[in-house]
């Protein structure tokens, strides 16, 4: 039998329009953009302030509750002192030179594949085959998918029936189209096409003869298994494998089918006098304000004879509501700005010393707590303010997160950044004798010496961090 029972508890909820200031402080400035046009396309009571003469904002009070039988049309005739909100200060004068740079749209790599396919003296069954294989081709420029699979695709999706000699007789043509090495199925065949292509010296037909019979031994880099199983010089060995080096693994890079995004910074640093400058770029985001018409609309009920008419009040309902989404909203990209210059602000104070210099080993361990507690706001602000935004630099353009890490203590007791050891770590990597390169724990034993005692399975973690290959696969003649 079911039993009702009442229960009171206490929760914490967000409410919409909290959820939505998250949101406008997660978008980057490029976003926001997008952002802001759409809102002025919603809400025709938010304007684009295009004369820039400093006026007063019509202010209101919001209602939470809004009765149509008991709206106060005064709340929305009053002024106040209040300045509208500028969202960005307009210091570009009319004839400033535009800096934007251009995006070229060429051939995609589908495209030019295709072209070649058309050139070649194909019948109708053989050209669509062809042309479904090209669709098969991957951003690397392989078709991983077995032929198998291609014919069972061509009789079901192209009513086409063949059979896999046929399909693989098309895929040799496409394999012989420009760059060389595309429509391979894997590694060891894209390098093999590749070396077709060369002229037929020593070293080629060697390295032919490496990657068709001891692609194993090549890809572990077993150099001295090649040298006996070959018996070859090493000078000859040398040569074979410079040319191995040379090929390009993903053929398939090549056409304009991916549109390049170009970075947009959303805050700037710069030094003058030897202090730091902080900056928000504001980019083409518009001055705002609520839109003045709406206020002759109101004036023209609370002046009407007939403001008991239905119509009217659902008119003036319609025209209220509007005019808090556009206070709001209003209101919302202010606080987003002063949210994110105050956490950058803090971001810049905590890591002062790097973005004076420049050098990395300047750059202290910096988590999202320590940001948050400078700043008197929860961790998920910051780090919703960190996500996907760019700073500009002396010294380059970074994400915001780049500038936090964990610490480690060195031989001295003293906080130190990941990012340092990080760094002395690529350094030692880079200085290793490559004919015998360092293994992970030979590695640890060069940092301990630096004064940076950490542990074998640590410094792995950091040289896959890195993308350092393991020492093996680091080995050269």
């Amino acid at each position: 039998m079911l039993k009702q029972s009442l229960h009171q508890k206490l929760a914490q909820k967000l409410s919409p329009q909290q959820i939505k200031l998250m949101k406008l402080i997660q978008l980057p400035t490029i976003e926001l953009e997008q952002k802001v046009k759409e809102e002025l396309e919603e809400n025709p009571a938010i304007e684009e302030v295009t004369d820039h003469v400093d006026a007063e904002d019509d202010s209101y009070e919001s209602d939470q509750h809004i009765d149509a039988k008991e709206i106060n049309v005064d709340e929305y005739l009053s002024d106040d002192e209040t300045p509208r909100y500028r969202l960005v200060a307009n210091n570009n004068s009319a004839d400033q030179e535009d800096k934007s740079i251009p995006i070229s749209m060429g051939a995609s790599s589908l495209e030019i594949l295709e072209k070649q396919l058309s050139l070649r003296d194909l019948d109708e069954h053989l050209y669509q085959i062809g042309s479904f294989l090209i669709g098969c081709v991957n951003d690397d420029g392989y078709i991983r998918r077995d032929l198998l699979s291609i014919v069972d695709d061509l009789a079901f999706t192209q009513n086409i029936i063949t059979d896999e000699k046929e399909v693989e007789e098309v895929l040799k043509i496409i394999q012989d189209f420009e760059p060389f090495g595309v429509g391979a199925r894997n590694l060891q065949e894209c390098l093999q096409i590749q070396l077709r292509k060369k002229l037929n010296t020593e070293s080629i037909s060697l390295a032919s003869d490496i990657v068709s019979n001891h692609f194993n031994a090549l890809s572990k880099k077993h150099y001295d298994k090649l040298r006996e199983s070959l018996t070859v010089s090493e000078d000859l060995l040398k040569q074979a494998l410079k040319q191995i080096s040379k090929l390009n693994p993903k053929p398939g890079s090549f056409g304009s089918s991916k549109v390049i995004q170009h970075i947009i910074p959303d805050f700037r640093i710069a030094i003058e006098d030897g202090q730091l400058e902080l900056s928000m770029n504001t980019g083409m985001i518009p001055e705002l304000r609520v839109n003045n018409s709406f206020r002759t609309l109101l004036e023209g009920y609370k002046e009407s004879p007939s403001s008991e008419n239905k119509e009217q009040k659902e008119a003036v309902l319609f025209v209220k509501q509007k005019l808090d989404a556009a206070k709001w909203f209003i209101d919302a990209i202010r606080q987003r700005n002063h949210t994110l210059m105050l956490t950058m602000s803090a971001i810049m104070n905590l890591q002062q010393d790097y973005f004076l210099t420049g050098d990395e080993r300047m750059m202290r361990p910096m988590i999202l707590k320590d940001v948050a507690e400078e700043i008197g706001m929860d961790i998920s602000t910051v780090s919703r303010v960190a996500n996907s935004k760019y700073i500009d630099t002396p010294y380059g353009t970074f994400l915001i997160k780049y500038f936090f890490s964990e610490s480690m203590k060195n031989n001295q007791g003293e906080d130190i950044s990941t990012k340092e050891i990080k760094m002395i770590l690529d350094e030692v990597v880079k200085a290793e004798d490559k004919s015998q390169p360092l293994t992970d724990a030979k590695l640890m034993e060069h940092l301990k010496e630096k004064g940076y005692p950490i542990a074998r399975r640590t410094v792995a973690k950091y040289r896959e961090q890195l993308g350092i290959s393991v020492a093996r696969l680091r080995k050269e003649l």
